[in-house]
Parts: structure tokens; sequence; C-alpha cells
């Protein structure tokens, strides 16, 4: 076998290996003993022993990029094409393609590469050399794979220029496209890091894209995380002693010092080119994308991201477009997000983040997951931890609790249906509001956590978007809206959007604002409240002020907040990372019930965000108006946003309304909108009665199947008592991992 370079001893080749193949290689590349040691040198602190290795299809500048890599690192350049395969076979490629079959040129390529040893160098492979998988075993033994990633049009638009008529793979019936698209899976297969590069971006560029990629990948420092609360130098007082990464603040959920984790170094940005790159690309494709940006190979590699990404969104999403776009009227778009298993938009990210926490936990301890729900989010969680594989719910459990009172029944139908072996609902005689600060006194009660660790071995952990777990996925969903409407020719890349979505939390909300960091051109951002409407006056005010109210029953759950913990997050950024403000402003939130944000830091949040507020009556009439003219039925959360985009919005871009629930969740409030005189209080008499409509969208498949299965199932109930939930918390772990 030849060795190209190796250390330990340093040697370029031994005699007994030397073939003429290789000396054909060596001779066409003279190096000289002192310059490998100056090549050695001067690329040892980024690639040690390790290659880079270039993957991607023909056409993606594989060469190219290879030779400036190698002249900026000053170390061997191979070829694969040029060095190996045409010199193993004394003729090119072209030749070899039409002297033997698709199999057997394969087969023999795959060969050549088994062949081939090197370290410290770059190596561009052959478009087809992915497909061969003990080669590539071999190959990335001792590499780090690197997918040029083109968007196929780019590639196919290459190749004609070029004159190339025939690839790997290319036969009668079987287009250039189709080949491209094939071959795709295998490259998905083998890379560890992805660089997107567009159609226009010079190769020079991309080798600097590929070699900053392979630093990150090197370097897992840089994407540390910090509490929201923690000083503008670094980590809260209690994490000073050791950084936090990805895996970390998935499996702690909340920060000790009672803020919320955030990136230290912020989001990644895409260049307009990058996003234009996955215009065409499915909704997988662009999750996959994202989130590989987001969250460091060191945490979770980019193969495993990938079988998490199908995981969640192939199968269990009943569209396949997974997240659609659909023109309402005018200049006003709906993102449907209500194609999961349970109806909501929460299912975006609860079909993957209890995957990331399962591969991100240590496994010597059990973890037990709490939530708590406004609605939509407790049958979404529920769902989502049953579906892990069974060795994962045997250390992972989770209990979820919600409003006993203050769901609609076909929710708590819902939450009670998908109780599983490892998942619970307990309903509590109170508000949300009141269960999501009991789960942040219980996660920041020190003696309460340890006493679980050391009696029974057990951890506890957030699902709720407090986690930032939870933000990432929404992300995805509000820059594929973007990118979809380009796709379809309603809108240029560049040109920009609002959005407006109905939110209490502010985590969806936020997600849109993070997309808006990344690139995707969006304008305005426009919270949309119903009778709760304390977000709405505090945009417009600067004040925060929970004195005197009280929360209001609506006809839009979900939203029924009066206490956003997201927006956290969001004053975290507008000052400036300024954790010790942010750590005054939410202390005498909690202790005073109200704070008001300095003039200058008002100015930049009305920069970002407008506000307005819905009643319930209003709301009704939205839903009633836009079947009347459409035949589309909106959800209540939905009908709330549609109401305030109307009279917020400018009409000069289009407005992307985010519609975060299936109307099938709330019946009752659908049916009185629709002026259905007598109403049946079973919730399956009620979807039978919508369906009867014919409407748009149709009755959730997910949702009629869950209410058949729910009969007369049990549930715990307590009292809205910190000591009482404790005490749940305390007897289910024994139930579940004693």
């Amino acid at each position: 076998m030849f060795h190209i370079f190796q250390y330990q001893p340093l040697r370029l080749i031994t005699q007994n290996s030397l073939s003429g193949m290789y000396l054909k290689l060596m001779l066409s590349r003279p190096v000289a003993f002192a310059q490998i040691w100056k090549s050695w040198f001067s690329s040892h602190s980024l690639l040690g022993k390790k290659n880079i290795i270039l993957m991607g299809p023909p056409g993606a500048g594989k060469t190219t990029t290879g030779r400036i890599i190698g002249q900026k690192l000053d170390c061997p350049v191979i070829d694969i094409d040029d060095d190996v395969l045409e010199t193993t076979w004394n003729m090119s490629v072209s030749e070899k393609l039409q002297d033997v079959s698709y199999e057997e040129f394969l087969e023999e390529e795959g060969k050549a590469l088994l062949k081939v040893s090197a370290s410290g160098s770059v190596i561009s492979l052959s478009g087809s050399n992915p497909m061969h998988a003990a080669g590539m075993q071999h190959i990335k033994k001792n590499g780090i794979v690197v997918y040029l990633d083109v968007p196929t049009t780019v590639i196919m638009n290459r190749l004609k220029s070029k004159g190339v008529d025939r690839i790997v793979g290319l036969s009668p019936g079987i287009s250039l496209k189709d080949v491209l698209q094939f071959r795709k899976q295998f490259y998905k297969r083998w890379f560890d890091i992805r660089v997107l590069c567009g159609g226009d971006v010079a190769a020079e560029v991309v080798a600097e894209k590929v070699l900053d990629a392979v630093k990150r990948y090197q370097d897992s420092e840089l994407e540390t995380f910090i509490s929201t609360r923690s000083s503008g130098s670094g980590r809260s007082t209690e994490e000073d002693s050791h950084k936090l990464y990805f895996s970390d603040v998935v499996t702690q959920g909340l920060a000790l010092d009672g803020g919320l984790f955030v990136p230290e170094r912020g989001l990644p940005k895409f260049t307009a080119e990058e996003w234009q790159g996955l215009i065409e690309a499915t909704y997988i494709e662009r999750a996959q994308v994202i989130l590989e940006r987001c969250i460091h190979p060191a945490d979770i590699p980019a193969s495993k991201l990938a079988e998490i990404i199908e995981t969640a969104y192939g199968e269990n999403f009943s569209c396949s477009k997974v997240a659609p776009v659909r023109h309402l009227a005018g200049n006003q778009f709906l993102l449907e997000l209500f194609h999961g298993p349970t109806a909501s938009f929460k299912d975006f990210a609860l079909q993957l983040m209890p995957h990331l926490f399962a591969y991100c936990i240590p496994r010597s301890c059990n973890y037990l997951v709490l939530v708590a729900t406004s609605g939509d989010t407790g049958s979404a969680v529920l769902d989502g931890f049953s579906r892990l594989h069974d060795t994962d719910k045997q250390r992972i459990a989770l209990v979820n609790f919600f409003p006993e009172d203050g769901v609609s029944p076909i929710q708590k139908s819902q939450m009670i249906a998908c109780q599983k072996e490892n998942a619970w609902s307990v309903g509590v005689k109170s508000d949300f509001d009141f269960c999501q600060t009991a789960i942040k006194q219980i996660f920041t009660n020190s003696d309460f956590t340890g006493f679980l660790t050391v009696e029974y071995g057990t951890a506890l952990a957030a699902a709720n978007s407090i986690n930032w777990a939870r933000l990432l996925p929404q992300i995805v969903y509000h820059a594929s809206a973007y990118l979809d409407l380009v796709h379809q020719g309603i809108i240029s890349f560049g040109s920009p959007v609002d959005i407006c979505i109905p939110t209490g939390n502010f985590g969806n909300m936020l997600a849109a604002f993070y997309a808006k960091m990344m690139g995707i051109p969006i304008r305005k951002c426009i919270c949309a409240s119903n009778e709760n409407n304390v977000l709405t006056d505090f945009i417009r005010t600067g004040v925060y002020d929970l004195r005197g109210r009280k929360l209001i029953s609506s006809f839009s759950p979900a939203v029924d907040i009066l206490k956003s913990s997201n927006l956290e997050r969001y004053l975290h950024l507008i000052t400036d990372e300024d954790g010790q403000l942010v750590t005054q402003l939410f202390n005498q939130l909690e202790n005073q019930g109200h704070f008001q944000l300095q003039k200058n830091l008002l100015g930049k949040l009305q920069q970002d965000l407008v506000a307005g507020w819905c009643s319930d009556e209003d709301c009704l009439a939205a839903i009633h108006s836009v079947y009347s003219t459409t035949g589309y039925i909106l959800d209540t959360h939905t009908a709330v946003a549609k109401v305030v985009a109307d009279r917020l919005q400018d009409r000069t871009c289009p407005i992307i309304i985010s519609s975060t629930a299936h109307y099938s969740k709330f019946a009752p409030a659908i049916l009185r909108a629709l002026r259905i005189a007598e109403i049946n209080q079973n919730p399956l008499s009620q979807l039978h009665l919508l369906s009867s409509y014919s409407a748009l969208p149709p009755i959730h498949w997910g949702l009629l199947e869950t209410l058949k299965k729910t009969g007369n199932g049990d549930h715990q109930v307590c009292a809205a008592d910190m000591s009482v939930l404790m005490s749940h918390i305390e007897t289910l772990i024994q139930n579940h991992f004693m």
C-alpha cells in the first residue's frame, strides 16, 4: 500500500510498496524532504494526522477547491480522479466508463480507493466514490469528510456548460437529475461537515468556507452557552468553573441562577447565497442544514442529527411538505403548523427534542422531564417522548402539568390519551402561570433536586420552551416559509415579509426573530395577543405590569399566559447581553409584579416588534368571515393573528400568519363561530359535525384517532401547592425507576 504522508516515522513511501502507479504519482508531484517538514509544520495545527476529504457531486468544484486549500496549508493534494484512478487504469475516467458496466466501474473505483493511504493531505474524491462503502470506510478513518453541497440545478448547468454528457449511473430512461438526487443519500451518509456552495461562489471563497468549517469542527470550545442572567463577562457564578455546551443545556434545561441558556457567541449567520441554495430543498433537508450549523458535531454528529431529523419529520406528519404555506387572501399567507401527530406547532419541536435529549444525556443517570402546558404542549410532549426507543424509555420519563380547568375538552382528552408507560399528565387546580412558575422553582430548589439524585439516581430536566432544544426547531419553519414563498415565485430572495404570530410565552415569536438574525429578510414581527394582552401593552409602552391582572379564560387558551418566559432571551439580546440588568428586571417582576424598560431599549424593541390584541368576539367573527369567503376554517389562535394582521399590516409586502393549531382542537368555539345553534358536548360528535362541512383543511387524522381511543381514561389531579407537586414527582420516580 502506498503512503503519501505518514508520521512516526516520517517517510514518503516504503521500498516494498513502490508500484508503477504510485511511482508515477510521486514523480508527478516531486516533494523534497525539507518541503514536507515545512508542510507538516504549517498544516499540523489544523490537520494533524487527519486529511481533509472533499466530497460532492461531479461539478461541485472539489478538484479546484482542493488545490487552493493545499496551497493555503502548504500540504499534499490528491485528486482521486487524476492522481489515482487514471494512473491506475492508464486511461481517462470517461474512457473507463465506456469500457465497463456501471457496477464494475464502482467496484474498480472502490478497490483503487482502498489502496490510498495519506496523512495531513487534502483529498478530492470522485463524485461516485461515496457509493462504495468499503472504500469510504477506509478513507474516512483518517480524515474529516467535507460535503460540498451544491444545488442540483447548479450542478446540471455546470455539467452542461462543460459538455459533460456522461456520469456514473446515467443510462437511457434515467435523467441526470435523477442520478444526482439518488447520490445525495450516499453523500449524507459519509460527511462530517457540510459546506453550502451556491451557483456563483468562487472556488477561493469555497476553500475559505471549508477551512472555517474544519476549524469549527475541531474546536467545540467556540460554541458554549451562558445564562441570560450571567454577568457581561461570562457565565453565572455557579457555572464559572466549567463551560456549558449544547449537550449540557439540553440536559439541564434551566440555568442554575434561574436564567435561560443562550449561545455565548450568538447564532450562526447564513449568506444570501446559502439561503438561496436551500430554495429547492425539502423541509427535512432545510432542517438538517440549519440545525447542523446550530449544533456542534461534538455534541451530535451530522450523521446522527440527520437520522434524528428523518425520524422526527419523516412519517409523523400528514403533509409531505411538513410545514406548507397556503395563500389565504390578498397578501396574506398561512404557515400551516398543524400537520404533526397532535395537531399543533408544538409537534415541530417535540417530535425532535426527545431524541436530541436522549442522545445528549449521560447513560449513568435516569431523567424525569417536567413540563408545564397551557394546552398544546401537553399532548405534543407526551407523544414525542412516547416515541423514544424502548431502552430510552426505561431511563427517561415525563410528567406533564396542566391547568385542570384551563384547556379545551379536546386538548384534555388528547393529554389523557397520549399517556404512556413513561409519560403521564397531572391536572393542577390553577392556571398555566402557576404551573410554569412551579416548575422553575422546583428546578432551582437544590435541596429537592439533590435529594432526588442521591436517593433515586434521578435528575430533573425541562421540555418547555425554556429548553434551548425546544426553540431551535422552530427557527426552521420560519426560514422554510420564506423560502417557500421564493420557490413559489411570490417574492424574489431579499424581498421583505412580515410575520404575525399568536403568542403568549414568546417562544414562537423569538424563533422568528432568530430566523431574521440568521439572514431571513423578515421586516416586522407582529405579536398577536388575546385579552391576556400583557405582551401587547409591554411592546407598546415598555412597561411589563402584572399588578392587578388576572388571567382571563379565552377561546385561544394556548396564549392565555401573563408571564412570557422567552421574553427574557429577547431582552438579553437587546440589552447587549447585560445579564445583570436582565436579572434586575425579572427579579423586580417576580417580587413587585412589574418592570419598565429604559427609553433606549424600548426604541430598540419597537424597531423589531409591533403588537396588537383581539377579543373573543372578534376572534369568532374572523373565523366566520374567512370561512364564508374562502371555505377555510381558522383555529381560534390563528384567527387572533388574522385579526391583528388585518389591523397592523401596511400591505406593502406579503405577511405570513402562523397557523399554530388545527381548528379541530377547539371544536366548540369553531361551531359557535360557524353559528351552530346546538352543540353536542361529546368531543367526538363535535368533530364528526365539523367534518360534515367538507372545509379546508380537512379534520385532523391523528386527532380523530386519538379521541376514538380516549374513552374514560384516567389522569391525576392535584392542588396548586408546591409540596403536593413535589410529592407527585417523587411518587412517579419511585413507580417508574425503582
